[in-house]
């Protein structure tokens, strides 16, 4: 079965760190399109990163610029996503997706996250920024 399984929600004060972490199974990322979105209650779909695993390629969204690392370790077949200073304005379920449309950037397929062209997403994780 292919799936992809997010971890590492939870609970931060203002400035803490969080590591989100997305398995997959069924699958491999190694050549694959890997992005997070998130979402915010009442708010629309946001994209956070994308990277383009076969050659490196990372694109962030500028709210995200400077405090986020979008990473895969292939071996495992997982995608981490490194939230560092996180703010309140981060409080949303966060979302991993993988896509195999090629794309000759990062930024491509960020947009397709915005539209929903990708193969497999995960169930999301909640991320609660709160003093």
């Amino acid at each position: 079965e292919v799936q992809l399984q997010a971890s590492g929600g939870g609970l931060v004060q203002p400035g803490g760190s969080l590591r989100l972490s997305c398995a997959a199974s069924g699958f491999t990322i190694d050549d694959r399109n890997i992005g997070w979105f998130r979402q915010a209650p009442g708010q629309e779909r946001e994209g956070v990163a994308s990277l383009i695993n076969s050659d490196g390629d990372t694109y962030y969204t500028e709210s995200v610029q400077g405090r986020c690392t979008l990473s895969a370790d292939n071996a495992m077949n997982t995608v981490y996503l490194q939230m560092d200073n996180l703010k309140p304005d981060d409080t949303a379920v966060y979302y991993c997706a993988v896509g195999s449309r090629p794309h000759s950037t990062a930024y491509g397929f960020f947009l397709s996250l915005l539209r929903g062209d990708y193969d497999v997403w995960g169930q999301g994780t909640l991320v609660t920024v709160s003093s």
